[in-house]
């Protein structure tokens, strides 16, 4: 075997080679794929494992057959009481009709913009027909089942089956938000003033009834200690007068070395001087005659 034919063989079997893989495609479980032949749809393939094709005439494409989300773009949307809300709503759904899908949409990309005005016009017709308070409900499920329902039967044309179409966010505009928002403030700063205000009445009703009583048992303190004071002294009064009724002279003594410890009272209190007068009378004489009667030098 000459070298022209060693070459001849090998360029065959690479040729064989590259025919034999750009003529075979493998479709998984999760696939539909459409052979296209210069663009043009020429089969649908929905069987999993090895298929054939022409070779460099025939390409495939492949489309998915799970369940898919389209998220919806955010509608504003008027409810039945004339109330403006911002609902951004999915759908899942799943093709299947691979052909009819690439025929009408051609890719997932572009079913967004087909079908997402049809699910946000579905959303504004029921919508239109509650008030805002019931879309938080468990009136929700039913309109969300019309919906679903309708955005269906159009979604049939697209080559696809929607399988439930729900609402994940429900809002307000950002204006109505906003005037809500201040509304709510200004409702919680005049709960806050008026709780100081009743705060402040309570704090001044007690400090006035404080003060009241406080005045009344000083009062009552003060004139309790005047009648005693008055008892004392009315005592003391009459255990002196018992006391000089009983022994004169001892009384007598005994107030003078009173008013001595008065007259002379301190420490540092020095007298100099001779003991005559009544005020030392006791210095001379126990009974107080002497010192009282004795002459001056």
């Amino acid at each position: 075997m000459n070298r022209t034919v060693v070459i001849a063989l090998a360029v065959a079997a690479v040729v064989i080679l590259v025919v034999g893989l750009s003529s075979t495609f493998t479709v998984y479980q999760w696939q539909h794929a459409l052979v296209l032949q210069f663009g043009d749809p020429r089969r649908a393939i929905d069987e999993p494992g090895l298929h054939f094709k022409l070779p460099f005439v025939q390409n495939v494409i492949y489309i998915d057959k799970r369940v898919l989300n389209l998220d919806a773009l955010p509608e504003e949307v008027p409810t039945a009481d004339q109330k403006q809300v911002v609902v951004e709503a999915y759908a899942k759904y799943r093709i299947i009709d691979p052909l009819r899908f690439y025929q009408s949409v051609q890719s997932e990309e572009f079913l967004l913009d087909r079908l997402g005005p049809i699910i946000n016009a579905q959303l504004r017709e029921a919508l239109g027909e509650v008030e805002m308070a019931q879309i938080l409900t468990d009136q929700r499920a039913s309109f969300m089942r019309d919906i679903t329902e309708a955005v269906n039967d159009a979604g049939n044309s697209f080559g696809i089956e929607v399988l439930d179409v729900r609402m994940k966010r429900v809002d307000l505009p950002e204006e109505n938000s906003q005037a809500i928002f201040r509304r709510m403030q200004t409702q919680r700063e005049q709960e806050a003033r008026r709780f100081r205000a009743e705060g402040q009445r309570d704090a001044q009703t007690i400090r006035a009834e404080a003060d009241k009583r406080h005045v009344v048992i000083i009062a009552n303190a003060r004139r309790q200690s005047e009648i005693l004071r008055g008892e004392g002294d009315a005592e003391a009064t009459r255990i002196y007068n018992a006391a000089y009724g009983q022994d004169v002279e001892f009384f007598d003594f005994y107030r003078s070395m009173q008013a001595l410890e008065r007259g002379l009272s301190g420490e540092t209190t020095t007298y100099v001087g001779p003991p005559e007068g009544d005020f030392f009378r006791f210095f001379g004489d126990l009974t107080g005659q002497g010192a009282a009667s004795a002459p001056a030098p």
